[in-house]
């Protein structure tokens, strides 16, 4: 039954051939000429097969886990440097007609506060957040065909992208809404987003119907097949993600990669982006429900496995994680995070009222996105509002085929520093902003080309002048 490049999910996702690849996986967990092949496999960045990853996460040798980790943070700064993207995400409406056992915004849920913001209210959040100097937002909405119809998703992106405040700009919107329709997809297309991301929770269909009970999102197979449609509607950008702690997380893994595989085997071009959220407290959801949870030293293992499975595609993790965590897994694989993040809807103006709670999880990581940037620099990361790619049409097969000949990296170090010096000197507190520019000038000796590192230098001085909105 199992087939990557069919259309159906019970035959990308089959259910045998991950019982059988974790079989496989324990078979072989303590098999060094195995476990090296796979290692050296992994070292010339083409991937791995989801047997192959299950085989590294399964291993229990020491000295062989330290050889993982220390190859995953090899690749990661060999592909994607010391740079780490920004962004937050943005909550309009908990109103939901699903009945998602661990998600607050479930139907039964009469304890949450429900809100739907207006235009002007989406306007505001917009510019609260660009004064903390965010440019990338991923919009969030519960399902609800009366009161976030697809007009309603379509009318909040075009006021994210009109609202100009003093050197403020969001340059892109990713969208994480519920599975939809291919001519939905095309109209999100139109409407200038940048990646379509949906997580799956659970790959495990009996699972996954018990988890959803009721609602549309009940429907695994139209859930699971939502990349395909959004391929068809000209997305060529999905960010694929499970919940780590509603199943065992090594059959997530695998199916996860599975996914991934499908999506290049069927349309040339894997995930852009995979999140690896954990189950959080909320209100009217108990994380204690769920036996499956995962201790960070896990969640670090994970990390490392996926980077060296999938070594091209973006990781993401958000404030769910504490900063000790995200510190940790920082060097294994992530490449975005999320910073000052509110999961309520209308949190970036003002606080919520005592007696509201619209929240959809609690964060962990509960700094300021200066505080952020300073933590990030103080480590040697350099802190990215970089949205190039996907306003010069660096996207799908085009992007992937940049990342793996290395090319990309003449764009996306010089847009990290350029966007770096324009939050330093329009957000900055005095000591990021020292900080910074300290960074600044010493990644600017690791630009290869001297035309290149000339016409940065020169884009540098202009933003000290005013001008904003250059890119490579």
């Amino acid at each position: 039954m199992y087939d990557p490049k069919s259309p159906k999910a019970g035959e990308f996702i089959s259910h045998e051939e991950v019982l059988q690849t974790l079989a496989y996986a324990e078979e072989n967990k303590n098999n060094i000429p195995l476990i090296d092949e796979i290692l050296e496999k992994a070292r010339t960045k083409k991937g791995l097969s989801h047997r192959e990853a299950a085989v590294l996460l399964d291993c229990d040798i020491p000295e062989k886990n330290e050889e993982i980790f220390r190859l995953a943070k090899q690749i990661k700064r060999e592909l994607y440097g010391n740079r780490i993207v920004m962004f937050a995400p943005l909550y309009l409406s908990n109103y939901c007609i699903n009945g998602c056992v661990y998600c607050p915004y479930h139907l039964k849920n009469k304890n949450i506060t429900r809100k739907k913001m207006t235009r002007e209210e989406v306007q505001r959040e917009v510019v609260a957040l660009q004064d903390m100097g965010h440019k990338r937002l991923a919009i969030e909405a519960g399902e609800d065909p009366k009161n976030n119809p697809i007009e309603y998703i379509l009318d909040c992106i075009d006021a994210i992208y009109q609202v100009k405040h003093k050197n403020g700009a969001i340059r892109r919107v990713n969208v994480n809404i519920a599975a939809t329709t291919v001519e939905d997809y095309r109209r999100l297309k139109d409407a200038g987003i940048g990646t379509y991301i949906l997580f799956q929770e659970t790959y495990h269909k009996d699972s996954y119907e018990k988890l959803h009970p009721t609602g549309p999102k009940h429907d695994y197979a139209w859930h699971t097949e939502a990349m395909d449609r959004a391929m068809e509607g000209g997305i060529d950008d999905v960010g694929l993600g499970v919940l780590f702690g509603l199943e065992l997380y090594r059959y997530e893994f695998a199916a996860l990669l599975m996914h991934g595989e499908h999506l290049e085997a069927a349309y040339g071009v894997g995930p852009h982006t995979i999140s690896v959220p954990r189950i959080r407290p909320a209100d009217d959801v108990d994380p204690g429900t769920f036996d499956n949870g995962i201790d960070d030293d896990i969640f670090a293992k994970l990390v490392a496995c996926i980077r060296l499975s999938v070594p091209y595609t973006g990781m993401i993790v958000s404030t769910r994680e504490s900063k000790e965590c995200r510190e940790k897994v920082l060097d294994l694989g992530i490449s975005q995070i999320s910073g000052a993040s509110k999961t309520s809807v209308g949190g970036y103006c003002e606080p919520e009222k005592e007696e509201e709670n619209s929240e959809q999880f609690d964060t962990s990581d509960k700094r300021t996105l200066d505080e952020i940037v300073h933590w990030l620099m103080g480590m040697g990361h350099i802190p990215s509002f970089c949205t190039a790619c996907y306003r010069e049409g660096r996207t799908g097969d085009r992007f992937m085929s940049l990342a793996k000949s290395g090319q990309i990296q003449n764009c996306c170090h010089p847009n990290a520093l350029i966007t770096l010096k324009e939050y330093l000197e329009d957000y900055a507190s005095p000591e990021t902003k020292k900080r910074g520019e300290e960074m600044i000038r010493s990644q600017l000796v690791n630009i290869p080309r001297l035309k290149t590192r000339e016409k940065v230098e020169a884009y540098l001085d202009e933003i000290v002048e005013g001008e904003r909105d250059f890119r490579f």
